[in-house]
């Protein structure tokens, strides 16, 4: 059971003050029957849900892509810095969550979902999902550092890094491809080749590309594209 205005805040009729506002005007009906209270609560799974004449439909996974800033953290909640879910606001569904992490300074690409089995499936490591990340480094990148960065390099685990696929884009710009998702392994990957990340930002993960016209902060649903190319595992 839920209430009727955080309901149709989640379905993204409105922030939960408009929605109490379009309940008291008689906008909503439950079963056929207009509903002027917001705390009704409602079985999302079996009651009839219309605003304005048209049903809304309840929605079990959602599924959103943050350009997240840096100063935020990849967490649903703490008790000092701000997190990605905070950005989102009253609306998101509560048990909504980010996939994976990035750092606190890092930026970009985010994946927000209530949907376990899709994250776990990005962040397993038998699944090889791709995260394509912009660096920009504190020295020139040499010929020698690319060539190890592609073939792999020793980052204090028991194995080297995986293959990876690096781009020159600049002398201190590259766009590098990693297969896996070890703890800080960007920056350590860069300290190996005694260089150093300054600044970092996740431009896609497996097919899905950040949507260049988000703002920092900003987010939006997934489209069903979207969703199914997440869900390919490609």
């Amino acid at each position: 059971m839920i209430r009727l205005d955080k309901f149709l805040a989640q379905m993204n009729i409105g922030t939960r003050s408009e929605v109490k506002n379009v309940i008291k005007k008689g906008k909503v009906t439950v079963n056929g029957l207009v509903c002027k209270n917001a705390d009704t609560k409602i079985n999302e799974n079996v009651d009839k849900i219309c605003y304005e004449n048209h049903e809304i439909m309840y929605e079990q996974f959602v599924y959103y892509m943050m350009n997240k800033p840096a100063g935020v953290i990849s967490a649903t909640k703490d008790d000092k810095d701000k997190t990605v879910l905070d950005l989102m606001g009253d609306n998101k569904p509560n048990d909504i969550f980010p996939v994976g992490r990035l750092d606190k300074d890092t930026e970009g690409l985010l994946i927000l979902t209530n949907d376990g089995e899709l994250a776990h499936n990005l962040l397993s490591p038998k699944k090889h999902i791709s995260k394509t990340y912009r660096v920009l480094t504190k020295e020139k990148i040499t010929d020698r550092q690319l060539t190890s960065l592609q073939n792999g390099v020793d980052i204090g685990e028991k194995n080297l890094t995986q293959e990876a696929v690096v781009e020159k884009i600049d002398e201190k710009e590259i766009l590098l491809t990693i297969y896996e998702g070890k703890f800080h392994q960007v920056k350590r990957m860069l300290k190996a080749v005694d260089n150093e990340v300054v600044y970092l930002e996740r431009l896609k993960m497996g097919q899905l590309s950040l949507d260049d016209t988000l703002d920092r902060g900003d987010f939006r649903k997934l489209t069903q594209e979207e969703i199914l190319v997440l869900k390919s595992g490609k």
